[in-house]
């Protein structure tokens, strides 16, 4: 918008075309780089058919959204600038309704004042939590919810000597994890950390065992632990490739969230019979799936759990602001492998 437009005329044009503060990247640049984000001004989207238009007020970060900054605008530069982030909770505009969600991986993120969202991937607020203790849980949840629930086939309430070892145990989908596999399940619960805090953490979440994954085996060894029933992969495929097709029981399962970048030797399950399974949020809308709707309902039931107290929120740092400097530096965070929980960032006082 020109500057040299007086203020209210500049307020005039701004409401007729109806535009939105929003952060984005045009290029994919480390995070170190004080243009790694940009800011900049864009319509406020239309909803159309199944969309609720939201006012954001507050976001989190997730690995998600740094390994798209830094893959999405690797070769050229963008034309237009893209908004980046799938975790937030805000309010419906048309109603007021309070939701919690993460967003659609090829639509417009939620760094932003604004953002469309389908309805069949999103959930009411809990009503005890904040916008930010909302804005934490839904990829990690759901994540963790399906993982659990829709690739190992768990059962609520299930058989109570069975084991599962989730591997990375502190970040945000193995916090929430831990509890939803020790609070919903009857099974042990080993997490992996390595560090005195991470442990602490994976403590406080609910876990039974505590093992290092810088040495898994004999660690698991240490705690009289042969094998186990379940893996949950929350860290890194390649690394514990060759300790998960050991550790894992005759006929288990082993559910990983994280790509590899080496082919992986699948030969290491035949003779066990062992099932692999990948997890990714963003399938069911990606591909708009007839079971699509099966997130909404994830969220409603996790928000009830939320507002009983059954589970917790895993928020553990609360950045503030729309602002570019805010996002290098949750970025930063998140890349350097230390972030215990999750970060959350709040657009609204």
């Amino acid at each position: 918008m020109s500057k040299f437009l007086s203020e209210p005329m500049q307020i005039l044009i701004s409401a007729k075309r109806k535009i939105m503060k929003a952060i984005g990247i045009t290029k994919s640049l480390p995070v170190d780089d004080k243009n790694c984000f940009i800011s900049f001004e864009t319509e406020k989207p239309m909803p159309e058919s199944k969309d609720l238009l939201v006012k954001i007020h507050a976001v989190s970060v997730n690995p998600v959204d740094y390994k798209v900054r830094q893959s999405a605008a690797k070769d050229k530069e963008l034309d237009e600038p893209k908004i980046l982030g799938w975790d937030a909770a805000g309010v419906v505009e048309a109603v007021g309704d309070e939701v919690y969600y993460s967003g659609e991986y090829e639509r417009p993120g939620c760094n932003a004042e604004f953002q469309l969202i389908d309805s069949r991937i999103a959930g009411h607020k809990p009503s005890n939590f904040s916008f930010e203790e909302a804005a934490a849980m839904p990829l990690t949840a759901i994540t963790a919810w399906e993982a659990i629930f829709d690739r190992l086939r768990l059962q609520k309430n299930g058989e109570n000597d069975k084991k599962l070892l989730i591997i990375g145990g502190a970040g945000g989908v193995g916090s929430i994890g831990i509890q939803l596999a020790k609070k919903l399940t009857n099974i042990q619960v080993i997490a992996t950390a390595s560090r005195e805090e991470t442990s602490d953490w994976c403590k406080k979440m609910g876990a039974d065992v505590i093992v290092n994954h810088h040495d898994l085996e004999n660690d698991l060894k240490k705690a009289n632990i042969e094998n186990v029933d379940y893996i949950l992969n929350f860290f890194d495929t390649d690394m514990h490739w060759e300790a998960m097709a050991n550790l894992i029981k005759p006929q288990g399962h082993i559910c990983s969230i994280v790509e590899n970048k080496n082919p992986l030797d699948l030969n290491k399950l035949k003779n066990k019979s062992v099932a692999f399974h990948w997890e990714f949020m963003f399938t069911r809308s990606l591909f708009k799936t007839e079971d699509m709707i099966e997130q909404h309902k994830i969220l409603e039931e996790l928000r009830l759990l939320f507002e009983e107290g059954t589970l917790k929120s895993t928020i553990n740092n609360t950045f503030e602001g729309l602002d570019t400097q805010v996002f290098r530096e949750v970025h930063q965070l998140q890349e350097s492998g230390q972030s215990i929980g999750k970060n959350v960032i709040k657009f609204i006082a």
